[in-house]
């Protein structure tokens, strides 16, 4: 009897049509956008009003360009400045992974604040409505992360009812973390920011909802990370802390700053 559960072999191609083929990951990101386009339209509109919906509907797009442009440089130089740097056509080749959430969110940042700029738009009450959605997108990317048997966690006792075993891992029982990051990043999140966006006295408090995102995130990240084998190519850094983790704590402290300015 094999006392742990073994993996499922999800193939990471959804349908392929000659070299071309769709991937679960394309998918989560894409399902991500739009679920968060519908929410964020209706989101805008209510009191105190912060965009109309064509904008949010313009908005996609430079939503969609920061959140890859910002995940894939973000992670060429958080994770692997030096081997992305010796091979430059390396940084076009997405199709091998390799995003970075915390590139992603700065990505958004930026495209929000330009976009805000030029629409003449306030930019922290359009950022409480986006980031109230972000969560959407962050759990369906873990999925698709399991699907993909990547990023799994650290090894776990057998006597864990849900340790897995990841075959490209090696044959050792291990915290299937990529579903805890989405019930912590995704699920339980967005329904803290949902739950705190239906208040019209907090989505007055420009900047509070986008600090309570930021604040959420870096702990859930943080928490998450405990259960995640870090990268090899990186290991463990100072005081055994992980890459996510120290990305995180400047997160946080922005978050914090925003919710104490909005009070």
């Amino acid at each position: 009897m094999i006392p742990v559960l073994l993996f499922p072999q999800f193939d990471p191609v959804i349908v392929q049509f000659g070299p071309f083929g769709i991937r679960w990951y394309a998918l989560a990101y894409i399902a991500g956008l739009l679920a968060g386009w519908r929410i964020a339209r209706r989101l805008v509109t209510r009191t105190p009003a912060v965009a109309t919906p064509a904008q949010v509907d313009d908005f996609l797009t430079w939503a969609t360009l920061g959140v890859v442009l910002g995940g894939r440089l973000g992670y060429v130089l958080f994770y692997q400045p030096a081997t992305y740097l010796a091979h430059p056509a390396m940084i076009f080749a997405v199709w091998e992974g390799g995003m970075s959430f915390h590139g992603g969110m700065l990505g958004v940042a930026i495209a929000t604040a330009w976009f805000c700029h030029r629409n003449a738009i306030n930019l922290l009450g359009f950022a409480d409505r986006i980031a109230t959605v972000a969560p959407i997108g962050l759990g369906l990317g873990r999925i698709a992360n399991f699907i993909n048997g990547e990023l799994w966690g650290r090894p776990a006792s057998p006597d864990l009812p849900w340790a897995m075993i990841f075959p490209r891992a090696g044959m050792i029982p291990r915290h299937p973390s990529q579903i805890y990051q989405a019930l912590l990043e995704g699920l339980l999140l967005f329904t803290v920011m949902w739950i705190a966006a239906r208040r019209e006295s907090l989505r007055a408090r420009f900047g509070l909802l986008t600090g309570v995102f930021l604040c959420g995130y870096a702990i859930a990240r943080i928490i998450g990370e405990f259960f995640r084998e870090p990268d090899a190519f990186l290991g463990f850094l100072a005081f055994g802390t992980t890459m996510g983790q120290l990305l995180s704590i400047p997160m946080f402290l922005a978050g914090l700053w925003l919710i104490l300015r909005a009070r």
